[in-house]
């Protein structure tokens, strides 16, 4: 190999050099010979001849003649031949700098190959083998476009820069023997024949495809970060929109009871309610505030997804659900376990870009040694088995083993991460189940998560439902920056038996109470103000009376934990939009 590279590499006048030194010494060699042993004969002949003809004094001169002229070819043609041996040695050392320098290219990491101008492969070494595929054997004398290019974009701005300016770098997106692309960073250097002419285009290719893809990996979690900033501050606006409505409800039920105005009031209160959890619901994803492991009622889990199905996706889509009655709890975060029940759904919509069927399906399910010597992650025990099941185009069999890897993604460039499937296996694997798939082109998929349970029931007891506490009197300081939350929830505490003072800010608040510290029962406060925002002034609220009573307030469930952190003065937290039932028991309590 290093033969034929050598071979590939030199010039062609440095081989007619090579050829014209061998035959130089082959020169030398035969008159050497003919040195030593044609010249004493020919000498011996030339004297005889000259004696027999009696000039014995002009036989003396040109036998001397003859003798100084051939001691002087003699002499010059052994200077040669030890300039040329030299020569040849220096060549030959050369030759061996060459072949360990290619050996050396054999052991770098760097894919290095080199292509003449007309992109013919003159040189591949050990590490272009393994990124492409393709042995030396099969890759040199190829044209370098038609190997690792297909049908991608051509690198002709790389071409045209090397040969302008001699050199060229950049990332390019080049395809594997096997049919995969890979992105590699590569550089290109020009190389010139002795008369300055573009000879060959050294290039070193370093792979940078896991190094992009973490890269992608990292701009998407920025990118989450942002979305998720973004969304609770539209969450805390939208919720402050919806707050006065919810509290406005019950104030235009006493004063329409007609049962038109009650239907239409109640209607109105479930869509603000159902905006409210929604809401919630996104706030929660984007945050990702997931809370600790707790028992999680998984029925409610897929009512939820279910709503959403039917809120979000296509009308083309059927979606129908078989919850087993008495269905186990699991213990796990609730929040993960909507995120692996979601990317799914998701999924089988994706599958069925014409419309189809979608089955949600949980059960109840004992695993026993049988099973579990069938499928390596189960375990004996007791599980909850969910299945997310499609009628879409199905995954083929050739990919199935890959779908969850990460970055591994059937879908086009922008409408997939490749990233869903490996997060459900995570999800449910960090909860200690595990995940099957069975799918058929053209017939549909399903998905079968399942997650460990302890097999029992935490049945919740019926509370009748009680009647709203009024107040007797007593003084509520309401804090908000929202004129609308003032003043609906002043009416709504004022219409059940309590007197109000009204605050803007924190500022304003700290003001009015230390003036009616001794009157003021409690202090309904927002978390997020200007000027002064909730945690101040709670802080400032305890230092004028350390046993005030407080009751937080805020769009945001992350205020809950700044809140509780405040110190024993926090009594309550509601999460806005409250309706005006759970502002009275927060403050009965």
């Amino acid at each position: 190999m290093f033969e034929a590279a050598w071979q590939s590499i030199i010039s062609p006048r440095d081989k007619q050099m090579t050829n014209n030194i061998q035959m130089l010494v082959l020169d030398i060699e035969s008159t050497q010979k003919l040195s030593q042993q044609m010249l004493p004969k020919l000498f011996l002949k030339e004297t005889n001849r000259k004696l027999s003809k009696r000039q014995f004094t002009g036989s003396i001169k040109a036998i001397a003649k003859f003798f100084i002229a051939k001691s002087a070819d003699l002499a010059l043609f052994a200077m040669l031949y030890k300039l040329l041996i030299h020569y040849i040695s220096q060549l030959k050392q050369a030759e061996q700098k060459i072949r360990e320098q290619a050996a050396l290219l054999d052991v770098a990491t760097d894919a290095i190959i080199v292509k003449n101008i007309h992109n013919q492969i003159l040189f591949w070494n050990k590490s272009a083998e393994l990124l492409y595929g393709w042995k030396v054997e099969e890759a040199v004398g190829k044209d370098a476009l038609a190997l690792l290019y297909e049908d991608l974009p051509l690198p002709e701005l790389a071409l045209l820069t090397v040969i302008k300016n001699g050199s060229w770098q950049g990332e390019l997106k080049q395809v594997q023997k096997s049919g995969e692309e890979v992105l590699v960073e590569s550089r290109w250097t020009l190389v010139r024949d002795e008369f300055g002419q573009p000879q060959s285009i050294l290039i070193v290719n370093t792979e940078i495809t896991q190094k992009k893809q973490l890269e992608a990996q990292l701009l998407r979690s920025q990118r989450l970060e942002c979305i998720g900033t973004l969304a609770g501050g539209i969450a805390h606006d939208l919720n402050n929109v919806l707050a006065p409505i919810l509290l406005a409800v019950p104030l235009l039920q006493m004063k329409l009871s007609d049962p038109q105005s009650e239907h239409l009031l109640k209607m109105l209160e479930n869509n603000v309610k159902r905006g409210a959890n929604l809401v919630r619901q996104v706030l929660s994803f984007a945050r990702g505030i997931e809370g600790r492991q707790t028992s999680v009622k998984v029925n409610s889990l897929l009512t939820e997804i279910e709503y959403i199905i039917t809120g979000t996706f296509s009308k083309s889509i059927t979606c129908h659900t078989h919850i087993s009655d008495n269905l186990w709890h699991v213990q796990g975060n609730a929040t993960q376990l909507h995120q692996v029940l979601m990317n799914l759904v998701v999924n089988a919509r994706d599958s069925m870009p014409d419309g189809g069927i979608m089955t949600i399906s949980a059960e109840n399910l004992v695993i026993d040694e049988h099973y579990a010597k069938m499928h390596i992650d189960a375990q004996v025990g007791c599980y909850v088995a969910i299945t997310i099941a499609d009628t879409g185009i199905g995954i083929p069999q050739t990919i199935q083993e890959r779908i969850f890897e990460p970055f591994f993604t059937t879908k086009e460039v922008g409408k997939g991460t490749g990233l869903g499937l490996s997060t459900v296996l995570g999800i449910i694997k960090n909860h200690g189940g595990f995940v099957n798939l069975y799918s058929e082109v053209n017939k549909g998929t399903q998905f079968q998560v399942y997650l460990p349970s302890s097999a029992k029931v935490e049945i919740e007891p019926l509370c009748p439902e009680l009647k709203l506490i009024t107040g007797n009197g007593e003084l509520i300081l309401v804090v908000d920056d929202e004129a609308a939350i003032r003043d609906l929830t002043k009416s709504s505490l004022e219409t059940y038996n309590y007197r109000v003072l009204t605050a803007s800010d924190g500022v304003e608040a700290v003001a009015i109470y230390a003036q009616h510290q001794q009157e003021i029962s409690v202090v309904l406060l927002d978390m997020m103000m200007p000027w002064m925002d909730g945690a101040i002034a709670i802080r400032t609220l305890q230092k004028i009376n350390p046993r005030v009573k407080i009751i937080a307030m805020s769009g945001l469930l992350s205020n809950q934990n700044i809140a509780e952190s405040a110190g024993t003065g926090v009594k309550a937290f509601l999460s806005k939009p409250c309706t005006a039932r759970e502002l009275l028991q927060a403050i009965a309590s």
